[in-house]
């Protein structure tokens, strides 16, 4: 691992099909402008082929920074590439040096779920894996992850404790109704799931506001 200091900031990798990349839907592009105007620092990527992940992901263990968003398409044993396929288990072993520590944000379809948790997690000693439980269209993507970053590194831009996270996430869920599961590693080396979804919150109405 590199000797450098923590770099609070989000390391984004993106990935998409050609034919998105005809209709320019290039999420994490976004995402970057809208965190560069925020003020919060960040890098961003674009890959297509597995080569080139694991080249870029050099430059993510070299930056040191603390967390790393990956967008791309995904199945339920793989992440997709423009060219490529990962399987979870590859991922695993290609994450398991550069991830100690991390926080991983994964913005791919059926991705989040158990079987990357458990490649990915006991293996690679990050933190947490965090993402869409279900389908997500790139239009929401990109204003749920936009948001989801502007409300953790307001509550504390230095670090994203876990309290903020699930505090957050559940926000986010409410707002956009678009279930998050969060994965994250225990003291006793299993792996814990929290899954997030709209909570159903009534409006109290006074009796003032009834007579209005």
């Amino acid at each position: 691992m590199s000797d450098n200091k923590p770099v609070v900031g989000v390391f984004i990798i993106e990935s998409l099909r050609i034919s998105e990349e005809e209709r320019d839907l290039y999420e994490g592009r976004v995402i970057s402008n809208i965190l560069h105007l925020n003020g919060i620092k960040n890098k961003y990527y674009y890959i297509r082929t597995a080569r080139e992940f694991q080249e870029i992901l050099q430059l993510f263990q070299k930056s040191n920074y603390k967390y790393l968003h990956i967008s791309c398409h995904g199945a339920d044993n793989a992440i997709k590439l423009t060219l490529d396929t990962i399987s979870y288990l590859e991922l695993g072993n290609i994450l398991t040096p550069l991830i100690k520590d991390k926080r991983i944000f994964l913005s791919a379809c059926s991705s989040v779920n158990h079987h990357i948790a458990a490649a990915v997690i006991p293996k690679g000693q990050c933190y947490s894996i965090i993402g869409p439980t279900n389908d997500i269209e790139f239009r929401d993507a990109t204003i749920v992850w936009s948001s989801f970053y502007h409300l953790m590194f307001s509550a504390n831009s230095k670090n994203m404790m876990r309290e903020d996270l699930i505090k957050n996430i559940q926000k986010i869920v409410n707002t956009f109704e678009q279930p998050m599961t969060y994965y994250s590693r225990s003291a006793s080396k299993k792996i814990k799931v929290k899954q997030f979804v709209t909570q159903a919150t009534k409006t109290t109405i006074t009796e003032e506001q009834q007579l209005k």
